[in-house]
């Protein structure tokens, strides 16, 4: 393929907005929480007004759900899904979207032992 027939059909693709954006379902693992993240210099948060650190290899996740660096959040205050390693580490973050943030869930381990969790309909219950 000549190279500027191949340069033309890369602009395009970059001009056409990205399939991608469209939002993607995910489910939240059961054992994850919810809180606010204020991601500080990596390792570094804090984690609902808490000094945390992120493990070694942690995941976040953006609203499309795409791996986002730690380093390009530096000073945001996000809402948030997330999980802790045995070691007490900050592991799995998902950056919440404003439907999942509508959906109620639990802040804390005693909340989660308390709800009851509806597999069908992907929402937990209050007693």
């Amino acid at each position: 393929m000549p190279r500027c027939l191949s340069m033309a059909l890369a602009a395009a693709a970059l001009a056409v907005p990205a399939l991608s954006c469209a939002q993607v379902a995910r489910t939240m693992p059961t054992d994850s929480l919810r809180g606010e993240v204020t991601f500080g210099q990596p390792p570094e948060v804090l984690l609902n007004g808490q000094p945390m650190r992120l493990a070694p290899g942690a995941r976040i996740r953006d609203p499309q759900n795409m791996l986002v660096l730690s380093g390009a959040l530096v000073g945001q205050k996000l809402k948030v899904n997330y999980t802790v390693d045995p070691y007490g580490l900050l592991f799995n973050v998902w950056i919440l979207r404003a439907d999942e943030l509508a959906k109620r869930w639990p802040s804390t381990p005693k909340e989660a032992a308390t709800w009851t969790y509806d597999p069908i309909n992907f929402a937990w219950i209050k007693p």
